[in-house]
């Protein structure tokens, strides 16, 4: 099956619709899916449920999904970071279910091992626990939580072979290769796509079974928050 497609519009075609649930990876801005996020934004895809950590900043990353009123819900961990999402959760446009971060990464972990359900102490005599199953374990309280998957996954690696395994770098990782098992279909976009067998075995951290479609693209790598002071005088 070939795997390596021009660039985002094609990687997606067919496979987007309306009501569909995404997983993005990435953290703030670090190793965001930023060329298959500004193709989803460019075919129109509407209602869409996302999974992310949190939804960009306004005007890039998932945030230009928000802006144009793509995005229906988000189950996310962080969103303090975007205006334009605190807007619309307020005045009841935009649904949101809130995560601990350590519960979304194993929600999401759990999903693509094909784990329906887990129990956990976070979150436990809070808000989040309203509604969900709890249950005791040696004495202790736990609630249960649910995995998670997605119609497709986009995800954001620093190296790729023809095959579909990937390689992350540094912080860039973080929720990228666990969203990558837990689509129906993963699409990654890569800085470089090497040839087939020039990666260590021993280095690659998601397999190609788990990747279905790739491409090579463009970054702009922004800082999601600069904060500098003058230079004092000599």
């Amino acid at each position: 099956m070939k795997k390596v497609y021009p660039d985002a519009k094609a990687a997606l075609d067919g496979l987007v619709f309306d009501g569909m649930t995404l997983m993005a990876g990435g953290f703030g801005l670090c190793g965001i899916p930023e060329n298959a996020i500004a193709a989803l934004h460019a075919a129109g895809v509407k209602d869409l449920t996302v999974i992310s950590n949190n939804c960009g900043v306004d005007g890039f990353g998932l945030g230009i999904l928000l802006d144009a009123k793509q995005i229906r819900k988000m189950v996310s961990s962080y969103v303090g970071e975007n205006k334009e999402f605190e807007r619309q959760f307020l005045s009841g446009e935009l649904e949101l279910e809130f995560n601990p971060q350590g519960t979304l990464a194993e929600r999401i972990r759990a999903g693509g091992a094909g784990i329906p359900g887990f129990f956990t102490k976070t979150g436990v005599g809070t808000m989040i626990a309203e509604g969900k199953e709890h249950r005791e374990f040696d004495g202790e309280t736990y609630i249960m939580e649910t995995g998670l998957t997605a119609d497709v996954s986009i995800v954001k690696a620093w190296k790729a072979d023809p095959e579909g395994n990937l390689v992350f770098r540094k912080t860039a990782r973080n929720f990228n290769p666990m969203m990558a098992t837990a689509g129906k279909v993963t699409i990654a976009e890569v800085e470089e796509i090497v040839e087939l067998g020039a990666l260590d075995p021993d280095h690659i951290h998601t397999p190609g079974i788990f990747v279905q479609r790739l491409f090579k693209g463009e970054f702009e790598k922004r800082i999601e928050q600069r904060t500098i002071r003058e230079r004092e005088s000599a």
